[in-house]
């Protein structure tokens, strides 16, 4: 299944509501299920960013839905990528030429 991984900023809203982000996170792994998704992990960070999601999903269609759906919340604003497995960068990579 296709991971991705999503960079997530607190909204303005979402800092001052911060105390119920662990909470919150515990709504967006069961959003996660009705859109066919897993969150695999998620960590609140130091840096440029406030928390980083790593997820399965099916499709990008679904990933996309899931993303969208939370940042329709008003909590975080995300950035989204899909990453490879080193045997998804290795079928990838016989196609170079």
């Amino acid at each position: 299944m296709p991971t991705y991984i999503s960079l997530l900023n607190f909204t303005e809203q979402g800092v001052k509501n911060v105390k119920d982000s662990v909470k919150r996170s515990e709504a967006f792994k069961t959003s996660a299920k009705k859109h066919g998704c897993t969150v695999k992990e998620l960590f609140w960070v130091h840096g440029h960013f406030d928390a980083v999601s790593i997820i399965e999903s099916p499709d990008d269609a679904s990933a996309t839905a899931l993303a969208m759906s939370l940042a329709k919340l008003g909590n975080v604003r995300t950035q989204t990528l899909r990453a490879f497995s080193a045997a998804e960068m290795a079928k990838i990579l016989e196609k170079v030429e």
